[in-house]
């Protein structure tokens, strides 16, 4: 197959409509479609056309099929690492964490699934938190009677842990399994108020007092899911095991660092963990283990806990102790996702991560794991999933050894494919420390760590310019002061000779993470990540990359955390981009632009990836705003407008639609001066405009200078406005193409008005001019007053932008128009019905001027000319022959002719429908598209 590639220079969108041509010729056009004025549905090629930067050839899109299908190998393939994992023969460890087990529906459903997993042949190991809420509340009991609170008595909180339990046991037990369990519910609870109580006496409880009570909760949610296993109809060997009895920890060396609370870590002794294990395991041959989670003993033989979350730990310890097949934590999601879904609605559950990518998200925020529960995975290999306990149908995350991309498809793969997840970590604040006395002077990044950590302070990141002049750390935001006197007192010499500038804290910032094992072997991750920052105008305060950037960091003010994860998540294709839409002037344009939003929104969400959401519509009396969430339901978007909008506020449009999406774009279908005059506040806030709305174009200089100032200062917010000459036809677009690569403009000619290229079609002196405007009128192809269209101020609107897009200081007053309003007839004191009276009388100056021109083989046209080389402009009658392409043109098209350097001898020629709602509003879509494409939309349709 030949190899091609054609560059779409700056969205020309020559496929968009089969309504116009483009023709170098100037005396034919033997390639024009057909005219049509009838929106034609927009096709997926077209919609590449219009959202991508580069068509890509055919055969660059055969190899990314090869490389989309060698992802899916059963190499790399989920689905079959599951099936091969699940075949094996051994423990399977499970893990139930306390929101599968709230209440007794849902310890019944685990049950349930462990009697599942039993009949499909496997050995289980059953690890349990104990019932959603119950440690927390022995904890809260423990702070109650030490600090012998008024309010509430412990007792109190004894009685309420009777009474849930005792409700589970009901409900979930038949009544000779309910017995054995209430007996040792109740004995447990009289040793927790004889503890209890001596928390009260002492006024204090050592950390071992309070370990030992928090761990009651899991005795008693393993003892009632023991139960009724044990009451089911299903008959296999089930024993219940406290940890205590097996699990036994370390003593703590402070040296060995923390687990993120303050205290250290819980390590295990694995040589006597092990021993201990291997004895239970042959003195209680059985099928079934329910274990509880989160305790274990110390090497004395004391009960104590693994922290919180420690019994995600718990199971970890014991897969790595049985040699297990795989660890399974059951929890309330479908796995992990690649980003909050609080945050990012719109966050995919990630199918298969590495350790290490699963440790950089657990560290960052990924609630569901924790970077301690995967350490004794790692070093056997064991793989770990992350599951639903209410859709166990799901198929969840698994987590296993790294699995490299070859380097066959690191070289084509887009970058996209590194990045697995994002997190965040609110919270933290940022300390700098910077002066010219630091530049070259070794030994100050040593001081500056060592200070934080006398102070027991962890750095989060770290960054420092090679420049050596500033070093910055995050710490936690309640460590912040803290954090600077200890560098303040560290550097205090320093500071006193002026060696070190000053110590600065940044509050309330939160790090965002960009994780991806692949990241280092795939070009453009962050260029792709800080140019998704920057379309969404937020900026970056430091950023950090570790050498084997598995990890991209970078910190930013909290108040763009959720802003900024929806920029990356999207700019990465793991969501959709989302574009909040706001209509103002609902009528002839702006309720089919309405209409062809609905036609093709789930064709763009299906296939592209972009969702086009419509969140206000307002005249200038009523307005229609969504809900926070919704965008209004299109279908019937008139019936809701009519019984539901409210008093217009243009303010508040403009509020609503920035605060409903990353990205929100105004479409003003009027041709309002009041809602031009609005655009510069709304690109410098950030929001984007499209518009056939020609009043700011042809303003002033001095307005139309501060629209393009305005969009600088909106963080790159965007004015697209195609349609403000010849609707959907491809003008603007195309002189900046010429003008981008490197052409020069001579002389531009046009038919802009459609209204008057008809009139001057029919119009040779054979019949009164008059005559053909009253025609014109009647069939609707006038304004109402049609002395609207003969002023020629419209085409003067259009003639002014179009020399100013070319490079030229034009003010519409300069421009000198040929009216074809007789000056008696144009004054506010003749109405319609005069004026169209009185025409007649002014017909032959004009019937003379066409037959002139018929008799030499011309024709007479209504055109705007700008002159480039002699930095003038007009709006005037000519004459040209009937071979030339204005002469030979038909019905109401426009056509204008850009005379170039490089088109000189034969003029580039743009011709099809210049008005009519339907191509108005394509256009008006078209330039929608556009913004979409520049906000980081894919350049193809997604497979």
């Amino acid at each position: 197959m030949k190899s091609m590639m054609s560059f779409q220079l700056g969205f020309v969108f020559q496929p968009l409509f089969n309504s116009f041509s483009l023709s170098h010729s100037p005396t034919k056009c033997s390639h024009v479609a057909q005219h049509q004025s009838t929106f034609i549905p927009i096709q997926k090629q077209f919609i590449s056309c219009m959202i991508s930067k580069i068509r890509v050839n055919q055969s660059n899109q055969n190899s990314v099929s090869v490389i989309k299908a060698s992802i899916a190998s059963p190499e790399l393939n989920t689905d079959d690492e599951i099936s091969q994992i699940m075949d094996q023969s051994g423990w399977f460890v499970h893990k139930f964490g306390g929101s599968s087990l709230a209440d007794a529906e849902r310890i019944a459903n685990v049950a349930t699934l462990i009697q599942k997993e039993y009949k499909a042949g496997r050995k289980l190991f059953v690890v349990l938190s104990a019932v959603y809420g119950v440690t927390n509340k022995l904890i809260s009991m423990v702070e109650t009677a030490a600090g012998r609170d008024k309010e509430r008595h412990f007792l109190e909180g004894i009685e309420e842990l009777r009474d849930m339990h005792e409700v589970i046991a009901e409900r979930l037990l038949p009544v000779e399994a309910r017995g054995p369990f209430l007996a040792s519910l109740n004995a447990d609870l009289r040793d927790l108020r004889d503890l209890l109580r001596a928390v009260w006496i002492a006024r204090t409880a050592s950390e071992n007092l309070k370990e030992m009570i928090a761990g009651y909760g899991e005795m008693w949610s393993t003892q009632l899911v023991w139960s009724k296993l044990r009451s089911s109809t299903t008959t296999f060997s089930c024993s219940w095991m406290d940890a205590r009895d097996v699990l036994v920890v370390r003593r703590p060396n402070m040296n060995q660092g923390s687990s993120g609370s303050g205290l250290p870590r819980r390590l295990l002794n694995w040589q006597k963990s092990q021993s201990r294990l291997d004895g239970w395991i042959k003195a209680n041959p059985t099928d079934v283990v329910v274990c509880t989670g989160f305790i274990a003993s110390d090497e004395d033989g004391v009960g104590t806990t693994l922290g919180r979350n420690g019994s995600d730990y718990s199971a970890a310890c014991f897969a790595k102790l049985l040699q297990a097949k795989v660890c399974e934590i059951w929890t309330d999601v479908d796995g992990v996702y690649s980003a909050d879904p609080r945050q990012v609605p719109d966050a995919l559950v990630i199918r298969s991560l590495s350790y290490k990518e699963a440790s950089e998200l657990a560290y960052f925020g990924a609630k569901v794991l924790h970077p301690d529960s995967m350490t004794p995975l790692v070093n056997d290999s064991i793989p770990m999933r992350i599951r639903n306990s209410f859709r166990p149908q799901a198929e969840g995350t698994l987590v296993r050894a790294e699995q490299k991309l070859s380097e066959k498809l690191v070289k084509v793969l887009d970058s996209s494919v590194g990045v697995k997840g994002f997190s965040t970590m609110q919270n933290v604040a940022l300390v700098n420390v910077e002066g010219a006395g630091m530049i070259g002077v070794p030994g100050i990044a040593g001081r500056m760590f060592t200070a934080l950590y006398n102070s027991n302070i962890s750095c989060i990141l770290i960054a420092q310019a090679s420049s050596e002049y500033s070093i910055c750390a995050a710490v936690p935001r309640d460590a912040a002061d803290t954090a600077k006197a200890a560098i303040e007192n560290a550097f205090r010499f320093e500071l006193a000779e002026k060696l070190i500038a000053a110590v600065n804290v940044e509050r309330d910032v939160s790090i965002l993470a960009v994780v991806g094992e692949n990241m280092a072997r795939i070009p453009g991750v962050c260029a792709r990540l800080f140019d998704s920052l920057l379309n969404a105008g937020i900026n970056v305060m430091a950023m950090a990359q570790g050498s084997s950037e598995r990890n991209i960091s970078v910190v930013l003010r909290a108040e763009d955390e959720t802003r900024a994860l929806r920029a990356v998540h999207a700019a990465f294709y793991l969501s959709r981009l989302t574009l909040a839409v706001g209509v103002i002037g609902p009528g002839v344009v702006g309720s089919v632009l309405i209409n062809q939003l609905k036609e093709q929104r789930e064709f763009l969400r299906k296939e592209f990836g972009v969702d086009l959401q419509v969140r206000a519509i307002t005249t200038s009396r009523k307005m229609l705003i969504s809900g926070t969430d919704d965008a209004i339901d299109l279908d019937s978007w008139k019936q809701e407008f009519d019984s539901r909008a409210q008093d217009a506020d243009i303010e508040k449009f403009a509020a609503h639609l920035k605060s409903s999406s990353m990205h929100s774009v105004i479409c003003d279908c009027t041709a309002s001066p009041i809602i031009s005059d609005y655009y510069e506040s709304w690109l410098t806030s950030g929001l984007h405009i499209v518009t056939p709305n020609k009043k700011a174009n042809s303003s002033s200089m001095e307005q139309y200078n501060a629209l393009r100032v305005a969009m600088k200062q909106g963080n790159r917010s965007h004015f697209f406005y195609e349609a403000n000459v010849g609707a959907g036809l491809p003008i603007i677009s195309t002189i900046r193409d010429l003008l981008r690569t490197g052409d020069r403009f001579l002389e531009i000619q046009g038919i802009f008005s459609g209204t008057l290229s008809y009139i001057f079609n029919e119009f040779d002196g054979s019949e009164p001019f008059s005559s053909i405007v009253n025609r014109a009128k009647q069939n609707g192809f006038t304004e109402p007053d049609p002395r609207e269209d003969l002023s020629g101020m419209d085409v003067a609107r259009k003639v002014v932008i179009l020399a100013r897009e070319v490079g030229l200081d034009v003010e519409l007053e300069d421009v000198p128009v040929a009216s074809l309003v007789p000056e008696a007839l144009a004054g506010s004191d003749v109405s319609i019905d005069q004026f169209m009276e009185r025409l007649p009388e002014f017909d032959d100056n004009l019937s003379v001027a066409a037959s002139e021109a018929a008799a030499s083989g011309e024709k007479l046209r209504y055109v705007g000319v700008v002159n480039v080389a002699e930095r003038k402009c007009a709006v005037e009658l000519r004459r040209y022959p009937e071979t030339h392409s204005f002469g030979s043109l038909k019905g109401s098209d426009n056509i204008i002719l850009f005379r170039t350097v490089r088109y000189d001898a034969q003029p580039l020629t743009i011709r099809g429908p210049g008005a009519g709602a339907d191509v108005t509003a394509a256009g008006v879509f078209a330039d929608v598209l556009r913004l979409a494409a520049y906000l980081g939309a894919p350049s193809a349709a997604e497979s």
